[in-house]
């Protein structure tokens, strides 16, 4: 689509892709960036949809016409907020027999905080449909309010997009790595928080991708292989290592789902439990040393030596707190095999598939946003919410480099593990693809 083409609220879109894109930009502030965007981007979705219903057509439809008249470009608005003035484009429409009048700019709308109230009961409550009319209702008045259809359309599309793309096919995505977290939202009156499960993967050409989402009952071996498995009737492959927190059903289930991947525990939570152990004098130091285990020097081969190396310093770790802090030592040790999974495959992957706190500093800025009002109403409202903010957060995270050895390394591992799939063999890379490295 041309420039010229592009409908205002595509243009807003861009600009919120063009905000993830941007590897220099840090994701809280790119996220608190796009809160601000998708201010302009519900509005603008309002007003193009109330002219698609007052026209009774899509922007550029053909065919028998439900109503005379035709868009005829925009015209510049801006409407006052409490955080600012917040531009848009006011569609225009000519030839029409009947006046076009938008109910959602209605009389002093520019004098409220609309576009807050929209926002707020839009986003965070999962657009519902009854949400959104509600606060307008209470914002503008009876009659400046869209009406139902409008409201309907808008509130569709999003749930259409997230209902194809969680039952998508997912038999042309073969990954190496799988990342899966989990984290929880009220999302019910009188109920405790409940989980939610997201993965993500790193492709066989080092892109990634987010895969899933869906809620579950609870952290169970049995309710997480159903996520899992879900993925799996999909058509995805068995990556080579998987990369989770250790909750125990999580941890059962991928080994039951995916019995020949090695399993890597997130080197980051294991670190918060064990100084969660340490008083605070020591915590500094027991940290240092937590990472040196696994910070292996560039003399040491990956693989078996690398292991080997991270027991021996394990061991050193266990002599220097193992009398004053048992518990905390206990948990590292008694974990060991799990901690060192990454150590296997290609050194440059290390700080990547050690822990799994991409998807948990997103969670962490969803929770922060909806702090504010205590739970959501219905899991299907949170899962919106969610797969809204992690499928665009998606866009911008960094793939990982593939050069020939490392290849060769994954394809070794692969065959080690049994997962060799001649229809899915690990490719050789494109010397000319440019893969962002690892961040």
């Amino acid at each position: 689509m041309s420039k010229q083409r592009l409908t205002a609220t595509d243009r807003v879109r861009n600009e919120i892709d063009g905000l993830f894109a941007d590897p220099e930009r840090e994701l809280g502030e790119v996220l608190e960036e796009v809160a601000r965007l998708s201010v302009r981007l519900v509005m603008q979705s309002a007003l193009e949809a109330e002219v698609t219903e007052f026209l009774g057509r899509d922007r550029y439809a053909r065919g028998e016409r439900a109503r005379a008249g035709m868009r005829n470009g925009y015209g510049d608005t801006t409407v006052k907020t409490t955080a600012g003035a917040v531009p848009l484009k006011r569609p225009k429409v000519r030839g029409t027999l009947e006046k076009f009048s938008s109910r959602l700019l209605g009389k002093h709308v520019t004098r409220t905080n609309a576009l807050e109230s929209l926002v707020i009961s839009g986003w965070v409550r999962g657009l519902s449909d009854r949400d959104i009319e509600a606060a307008l209702r209470e914002a503008l008045g009876d009659e400046a309010t869209i009406s139902k259809s409008t409201v309907s359309r808008i509130c569709d599309q999003i749930k259409d997009e997230f209902a194809k793309w969680r039952t998508r096919d997912l038999s042309d995505v073969t990954i190496d790595y799988l990342f899966v977290d989990a984290s929880h939202f009220k999302m019910h009156e009188g109920a405790r928080s409940e989980p939610v499960l997201a993965a993500y993967g790193i492709t066989t050409e080092g892109n990634p991708v987010f895969l899933h989402l869906d809620g579950v009952s609870a952290e169970s071996t049995d309710a997480c292989a159903g996520f899992l498995e879900d993925m799996v009737a999909r058509g995805l492959s068995s990556p080579v290592l998987t990369i989770s927190d250790g909750s125990p059903g999580l941890c059962a289930a991928i080994d039951q789902v995916f019995p020949h991947a090695r399993r890597q525990r997130c080197l980051i939570h294991r670190c918060w439990n064990t100084i969660a152990k340490v008083s605070e004098i020591d915590q500094s130091a027991v940290r240092a040393d937590f990472w040196e285990i696994f910070d292996i020097g560039d003399d040491i081969e990956p693989g078996e030596p690398a292991v080997a190396e991270a027991r021996r310093r394990a061991g050193q770790f266990e002599a220097t707190w193992g009398k004053t802090y048992p518990g905390a030592v206990s948990g590292v040790t008694d974990t060991l095999d799990e901690l060192v999974a990454h150590l296997h495959y290609p050194r440059a992957h290390w700080p990547r598939v050690r822990h799994s706190n991409l998807i948990e500093r997103t969670f962490g800025e969803t929770r922060r946003r909806v702090k504010v009002i205590g739970r959501l109403p219905g899991e299907r409202s949170a899962l919106s919410l969610l797969w809204a903010v992690l499928d665009r957060a998606a866009g911008g995270w960094r793939g990982i480099t593939y050069p020939p050895a490392d290849v060769r390394l994954l394809q070794m591992i692969r065959r080690d593990l049994g997962l060799t799939n001649p229809r899915k063999e690990h490719p050789e890379p494109d010397p000319h693809r440019d893969v962002a490295h690892v961040a």
